[in-house]
């Protein structure tokens, strides 16, 4: 999905108002599509029926699913919008992409009802008997498929509703499966070829592909994918802008839902901090980032930094040019050196291209070889964002 504005309001009632707002949208366009679909669905099974067409009957049955795809989608909407409960205290926002799945799997059965219905027809040919009306009738259906699946799929990415873009995917590729009947009922009036059963196991293809692909982008949602780099780009800027921190890592979100985003932070701070000033800080930075991207920080873990210690700020130096030499290493944060205790711990995040414990076992050697006083702690972290 393109890169999109994230600009949600902190306040409680106001974040209410605009989820209210974008079921709104969701639902008013769904009924758009269910009014079009239902129209051209009655047009179509009439001119099929008429002129003994499988392809024309065919592209009026896929309407029809089309339909009962807009009305899971309200559905799914109205169960996403419910109030937060004691059984689900984060809110119902995932239903969206059970709904999300629904879709998917209504596109997949169509392609694959399209692909035996054509084969049926290719081993057992039927000839069709197309009028101008009907012809006209499938073009104007091209347009309007076009145009509703541009619509359908812009609001989709608008209020960033997987439901909305994988139907207004489908609407697009309903408008090809519908030229493509046009293309062979022309051929077969001007030359009596019949390729409509043919051209209706290549679309079929098609569509059980969309269908795939919109499994997979649900299920990767289901599972949890990494976030939006630009959403992640403007969390780190409001964290790093803030004058009390000096570095933000280890960002992970938590998602229930479109729009529904939680999170945790680890930020590093001077070692000469206050648990008042920390306080005052973290409840500083929840609300800037809420304000800034709509994400909720439900923890802000701290690192401190030796800052009154140069020799201690040396050793991080040193530390650091030793592990960043290593394609593996990404980034090297939450140092800390108690030199009494001859302790030293610190984060390296790892690519998910190398062993990750035979890179930790590396930096230990290399580490322990410059400081064989300390006991070492090297913990690995997940290349999660791209914080």
């Amino acid at each position: 999905m393109a890169d999109k504005e994230y600009n949600r309001p902190a306040d409680d009632s106001a974040l209410q108002e605009q989820a209210v707002s974008r079921g709104k949208v969701i639902i008013r366009t769904s009924i758009i599509g269910i009014l079009a679909n239902l129209g051209l669905a009655a047009f179509k099974m009439v001119i099929g029926l008429a002129s003994n067409s499988i392809a024309v009957i065919l592209d009026a049955v896929n309407n029809m699913t089309d339909m009962l795809s807009s009305v899971i989608t309200i559905i799914g909407t109205r169960l996403a919008g419910k109030a937060p409960d004691k059984k689900h205290p984060l809110g119902h926002g995932r239903t969206e992409y059970i709904t999300a799945l629904l879709v998917a799997g209504i596109v997949l059965y169509a392609g694959i009802t399209s692909l035996v219905e054509s084969i049926k027809k290719i081993l057992d040919p039927e000839a069709a008997d197309y009028t101008v009306i009907s012809l006209i009738i499938i073009a104007a259906a091209v347009i309007v498929k076009l145009v509703l699946g541009h619509y359908v799929k812009a609001k989709g990415i608008e209020v960033n509703s997987g439901s909305l873009i994988a139907s207004g995917s489908d609407a697009t590729f309903d408008a090809l499966i519908s030229a493509s009947v046009l293309a062979s009922a022309v051929i077969f009036l001007a030359t009596g070829l019949s390729l409509e059963a043919y051209v209706g196991v290549m679309i079929s293809i098609f569509i059980i592909k969309s269908g795939i692909e919109m499994v997979l982008d649900t299920v990767s949602d289901i599972l949890g994918k990494r976030e939006d780099g630009e959403l992640v780009r403007r969390i780190k800027e409001v964290l790093n802008d803030d004058p009390d921190v000096l570095g933000a890592f280890d960002l992970i979100l938590y998602n229930y839902g479109p729009e529904m985003l939680y999170g945790s932070v680890h930020v590093e701070v001077l070692d000469t901090m206050t648990a008042a000033e920390i306080d005052e800080m973290d409840r500083r930075l929840v609300k800037k980032v809420l304000e800034a991207s709509g994400v909720y920080l439900t923890g802000i873990s701290i690192y401190s930094q030796n800052t009154t210690d140069p020799q201690a700020m040396a050793v991080r130096t040193a530390v650091l040019d030793k592990v960043m030499a290593h394609d593996y290493a990404l980034q090297m944060h939450g140092f800390y050196i108690n030199r009494e205790t001859k302790e030293m711990r610190f984060d390296v995040v790892l690519s998910f291209d190398y062993d990750r414990n035979a890179c930790i076992s590396e930096i230990h050697k290399e580490i322990s070889a410059m400081y064989p006083d300390y006991r070492i702690t090297v913990v690995p972290d997940l290349d999660i964002t791209d914080l």
